[in-house]
């Protein structure tokens, strides 16, 4: 069976840098942070009282009052990327076969929210007994946003969450992308959403020492690829792509962001919440998903990399990336646009391949900002070009997106671009 080739037709998200691709995209490529103090709940006594947050969002310019308190916020921000990723494709929604468009979205974590309101409302009120509301178990689960996207636009296709922590939004892609070049849909709406900036949220990082604690001076607290690193920024929000398989895309006119050539996946089977030290998973999936894509490591341009500013994970990564690019690697862009956005977690994937998508379209590497002079890791090799803190224009052919998560999860997309 001869396998089918998938493009990306439409982008849609909401960041902590704005909430739709236009406001995103500039602010990410002019190095703009995405900190600021916590304002989702009183994280006064918390060791870290800030993160990246959505900001100006409200609900009631997407959903009337009723359908949004059936919505926990990450399903909220699920909708709103998919939206705006669907409108962005150009589907005629009166004439694509539904059947065959499917739903593939993300949640590292889900309806965390929900899940702290009503149990904290239960154990604060048992004298009343057990009182939860109808819409509790639907709001919490990690696969609802998929599902209610589905029902929204009625697409039949294949439809389910992935869940595999920060690396969950580029397993939806990857699996996504096999759906489509297997002739399983035409179509599929795929990416990521989290909305985990809650007591629970940023109290189990905190208690993890995940989480960067530069309080005072949070717009640089993510710092990835530098001495100072103290640990993650958390965010929040949302990142969808339509896939598209080529021959549908082209009978339908539509405008084509790039091409989806390939993907691999991998696990570091070492520790539940540290990368290996040596990088292996991480090495192991840069090959599978270079092997994957036919291509050799000398035709990537850019590495998008999962780079989350914690001690052990960017050393582990640069490791890996100079093993599997050899001399090449001096000659590649990387950059880490988590020191701008933080880290969304199970949406990260989505949105730094979103990223990845919009530096073939127009030519620009982000940059990985808030590194200084003589922050200098001494078990990192700086000949490496990181990016730092400045975009920068660049012919820009392919680009391998890196997410790696809890549990050893690792995954990698490779996007290309499209020739027909």
């Amino acid at each position: 069976m001869e396998l089918k080739r998938v493009v990306v037709t439409g982008l849609g998200a909401i960041t902590p840098l704005g909430n739709n691709i236009p406001e995103t995209w500039n602010n990410i490529v002019n190095g703009v942070s995405g900190a600021n103090p916590i304002t989702h709940f009183d994280a006064s006594k918390f060791k870290t009282q800030f993160a990246c947050e959505v900001k100006n969002f409200d609900p009631a310019a997407f959903f009337d009052r009723k359908e949004a308190r059936k919505l926990d916020r990450y399903a909220q921000y699920a909708i709103v990327a998919a939206k705006e990723a669907i409108e962005n494709s150009g589907l005629d929604l009166d004439k694509v076969d539904k059947d065959e468009v499917g739903v593939i979205m993300a949640a590292g974590i889900g309806g965390i929210l929900t899940f702290e309101q009503e149990v904290g409302y239960y154990y604060a009120n048992q004298e009343l007994g057990p009182k939860f509301n109808p819409f509790f178990i639907p709001k919490m689960i990690s696969d609802i946003a998929a599902g209610q996207i589905s029902i929204m636009y009625g697409f039949r296709g294949p439809n389910y969450s992935t869940t595999s922590a920060c690396a969950s939004s580029t397993n939806a892609l990857l699996d996504a992308y096999n759906c489509i070049r297997l002739g399983q849909a035409n179509v599929i709406v795929a990416g990521g959403a989290e909305a985990a900036i809650t007591p629970a949220g940023v109290g189990g990082f905190n208690a993890m020492t995940a989480l960067s604690t530069r309080n005072d001076d949070m717009l640089h607290a993510s710092r990835p690829f530098s001495k100072s690193r103290d640990g993650f920024v958390i965010g929040e929000g949302a990142g969808c792509l339509i896939l598209e398989e080529l021959d549908h895309a082209l009978a339908r006119g539509a405008n084509i962001y790039c091409e989806l050539v390939g993907g691999g996946l991998s696990a570091d089977a070492y520790h539940m919440t540290a990368t290996h030290p040596e990088g292996l998973g991480a090495k192991l999936v840069m090959e599978r998903a270079l092997k994957n894509a036919k291509m050799k490591p000398e035709e990537i341009d850019y590495v998008n990399v999962h780079g989350t500013s914690t001690p052990v994970g960017d050393i582990s990564e640069a490791k890996a990336i100079i093993e599997v690019f050899g001399e090449h690697a001096y000659k590649l862009n990387i950059s880490s646009t988590k020191s701008m956005t933080g880290h969304l977690l199970g949406a990260a994937g989505a949105i730094e391949a979103i990223f990845s998508v919009l530096s073939i379209v127009h030519g620009i590497v982000p940059p990985t900002i808030n590194h200084e002079d003589g922050d200098n890791d001494p078990e990192i090799d700086y000949n490496l070009n990181f990016t730092f803190n400045k975009a920068q224009k660049r012919d820009i052919n392919a680009v391998l997106s890196n997410t790696f998560g809890f549990g050893g999860h690792n995954a990698s997309a490779i996007f290309k671009k499209f020739v027909k």
